[in-house]
C-alpha cells in the first residue's frame, strides 16, 4: 500500500465519522432535516458522497413550493431562478473533477430583489417598474457568490425599495411580490425591508440569504425572524449592482439560522471592487478563524442602557443574555450612547439626498432598458398605476427625494458632516475609547408587531441607527422568545471589527443555543412566555 492509498483509506474513515456525526445533528434538529443543517454540515456531506448539490437545490425547490406558495403561505420568495437546478448540476460536475472553490460550493443561496443578476430572473425592488427588467451585468456580490460556487436560487420579496417609499409603509409588503408573513406568527411582521431573506432562511428554504440595509433592514428582521444578520462596515461588501438608497449607508449582509453561516458567507460577499471605490479601505479576513467558543472571555462590553426600555419582556430576555455574557468571561459596563439624538432628523436629509442621483446612475448602469429613467419617472409610473401601487400607502419618501438639490447642496454637506461628527467621533467612537470597550451591546429591537395596513408599522425601539448612520458593523444574534416571538441580541463596534463581533457573537449562540424553527401558528400564544 503506498503512502496516497494510506491518505485515501484515512479520509474515507474520517469522512464516514463526519456523516455520521452530521446526520446525528440533522436527527436532532426540530424537524430532523438536512435542509435544516448549515454548511458545514451540507458540505461534509456533499464531500462524503452523501448527497448532491442538485438533490439539495430540488429539495429546497420543493419546500419552497409546500410552505411558500402553499400551506402557510410565506410569502418570502418573489421570483426562483429557472437556471438553479442547472447551476447545481455543474457545481456537482466540478466537484466529481475534485473542483471545490470554497465552503459555498454547490450550497444554495437567496437574494433580496434589490440585488442585480444578469440571468432570467428581473431586479426590481419589489416595484411593478421594474417588473420584467433583467439586469445587464451581476451585482458585485452576485458575481461573488457565483465565484465561489454557490447556487442562486431566487429572489426574495422585500419591503418596496427597501422602505424608501412611504412614511406610513408596511414593511413586508411590495406592489409586485405581495405580504410577506412572519413564520413565528403569520399575523405578525417580518419587520423590513429583508423581509423575505429573513422569513425565508427562518423557514428553512434555503441554507443562506443576501439583505442589504440602510438602517435596521437586516438587522431588524433577523431579530424578528429568530436569526444572525450581519450589517457589515460600508465598504467592506460593494454596492455596485444594488438598487441604492444611499451610498453613505448601503451595504449588503449575511442572514443565517447561525453564526457560523453568516461568517461564511461574509467572507465570501467581502472583497474589492472597482465599480466601487470605497472597498479599496476594506479589510476582508478568513470570517471562519473568528468562531471561538472562548471569544467572550477577557472583553469589555459596554452595555447601552440608553437603548432599554421599549419593551419589558424583550429587556428580560436581553438582561438574562447579559448574565450568559458575564459567565463567559466578559466585563460589563453601563453606558449611554451619547449624541443620538442629534442625526435622526440629518440622516433622513442625507438618505433623501443620495437616493435620487443614486437610483438614476443604477438605472443607467444596470437597467438602461428600463420604462423608467429616473425618480421622476418613478413617482409619474406610481401614479399612472395607483391602484395596484398606492393602495395601502403614498410614496411621500420618493416625492421628498426628487425636491431636493444636488450632492453639492450646503445642506446635504452638513448633514453628512453632522451625521459622521456624531454617530462616529462623538457617538460610538466615543464611548468606546473613554470606556476601553471592545463592543456596545444591547437589545436589537422588540418582538414582532401584527401587519397593519390601516396605521402602517409599529416599530417601538431599535438600536440599528448608531451604526446605521456611522457606517459601522452591527451583529444581531437570536436572544430568546416573547410568547414565542424571537427577540435578539446586538453586537455593535467600530469599524471593520467584524471578526471581533463575530467571535463574541459565536461564544453567545454557543453558550445558549436559543435558536429553534418556527412552528407557523396563526398568531401567538399568550400562554408561552
Amino acid at each position: 500500500m503506498d503512502r496516497r492509498d494510506f491518505v485515501r483509506m484515512g479520509l474515507a474513515a474520517g469522512g464516514a465519522a463526519a456523516v455520521t456525526r452530521v446526520q446525528a445533528a440533522v436527527a436532532r434538529s426540530p424537524r430532523g432535516d438536512i435542509l435544516d443543517a448549515g454548511v458545514r454540515e451540507q458540505q461534509q456531506l456533499m464531500a462524503a458522497g452523501k448527497l448532491t448539490s442538485h438533490a439539495l437545490t430540488s429539495r429546497y425547490l420543493a419546500r419552497i413550493d409546500k410552505i411558500d406558495k402553499a400551506g402557510p403561505r410565506l410569502n418570502a420568495i418573489i421570483e426562483l431562478n429557472p437556471e438553479a437546478l442547472k447551476i447545481a448540476r455543474e457545481m456537482d460536475r466540478e466537484r466529481l473533477a475534485r473542483k471545490v472553490r470554497g465552503p459555498l460550493h454547490g450550497i444554495p443561496v437567496l437574494l433580496k430583489d434589490n440585488i442585480a443578476t444578469a440571468d432570467r430572473m428581473s431586479t426590481t425592488a419589489g416595484s411593478l417598474a421594474l417588473d420584467g427588467v433583467r439586469a445587464v451585468r451581476d451585482a458585485h456580490v452576485a458575481a461573488q457568490l457565483r465565484a465561489a460556487g454557490a447556487v442562486i436560487l431566487g429572489k426574495t420579496n422585500l419591503s418596496e425599495w427597501a422602505n424608501m417609499r412611504s412614511t406610513h409603509s408596511v414593511s413586508g409588503w411590495s406592489a409586485r411580490g405581495g405580504l410577506t408573513r412572519n413564520p413565528y406568527a403569520l399575523d405578525r411582521n417580518t419587520s423590513g425591508s429583508s423581509s423575505g431573506s429573513a422569513a425565508a432562511i427562518a423557514a428553512g428554504l434555503a441554507t443562506l440569504a443576501v439583505g442589504t440595509e440602510t438602517d435596521g433592514s437586516i438587522v431588524s428582521p433577523a431579530s424578528t425572524c429568530g436569526l444572525v444578520g450581519i450589517k457589515p462596515t460600508v465598504g467592506l461588501v460593494s454596492r455596485s449592482g444594488i438598487i441604492p438608497i444611499a451610498a453613505s449607508q448601503d451595504t449588503a449582509g449575511p442572514m443565517a439560522r447561525t453564526v457560523t453561516d453568516a461568517a461564511l458567507l461574509l467572507a465570501a460577499l467581502a472583497g474589492a471592487d472597482p465599480r466601487d471605490p470605497v472597498t479599496q479601505q476594506g479589510k476582508p479576513a478568513d470570517y471562519a478563524q473568528a468562531l471561538d467558543k472562548g471569544a467572550l472571555r477577557g472583553k469589555r462590553l459596554g452595555v447601552a442602557r440608553n437603548f432599554f426600555g421599549s419593551n419589558d419582556e424583550a429587556d428580560e430576555a436581553v438582561e438574562r443574555a447579559l448574565f450568559v455574557l458575564r459567565a463567559q468571561g466578559a466585563t460589563l459596563v453601563d453606558v449611554q450612547v451619547p449624541n443620538t439624538d442629534k442625526y435622526g432628523d440629518s440622516e433622513t436629509e442625507v438618505l433623501l439626498y443620495e437616493f435620487k442621483p443614486g437610483l438614476a446612475d443604477y438605472l443607467q448602469q444596470y437597467a438602461p432598458g428600463a420604462r423608467i429613467k429616473d425618480m421622476a419617472g418613478l413617482i409619474a409610473f406610481n401614479q399612472q398605476h395607483a391602484d395596484r401601487e398606492l393602495k395601502y400607502f403614498g410614496q411621500e419618501h420618493l416625492e421628498a427625494a426628487q425636491a431636493k438639490g444636488g450632492l453639492d447642496s450646503r445642506d446635504y454637506q452638513a448633514a453628512l458632516a453632522n451625521n459622521r461628527r456624531y454617530a462616529r467621533d462623538e457617538g460610538i467612537d466615543k464611548v468606546l475609547r473613554e470606556y476601553q470597550l471592545d463592543a456596545l451591546v444591547a437589545p436589537t429591537g422588540g418582538p414582532a408587531w401584527l401587519t397593519d395596513f390601516v396605521n402602517g408599522d409599529h416599530y417601538g425601539g431599535s438600536f440599528s441607527s448608531p451604526a446605521a448612520v456611522a457606517g459601522y458593523p452591527h451583529i444581531t444574534v437570536p436572544a430568546g422568545y416573547v410568547h414565542g416571538l424571537p427577540v435578539g441580541l446586538s453586537f455593535v463596534g467600530g469599524a471593520y471589527t467584524e471578526s471581533v463581533l463575530i467571535g463574541m457573537a459565536y461564544a453567545y449562540e454557543q453558550a445558549t443555543l436559543h435558536r429553534r424553527a418556527p412552528t407557523f401558528p396563526a398568531s401567538v400564544s399568550l400562554k408561552v412566555r
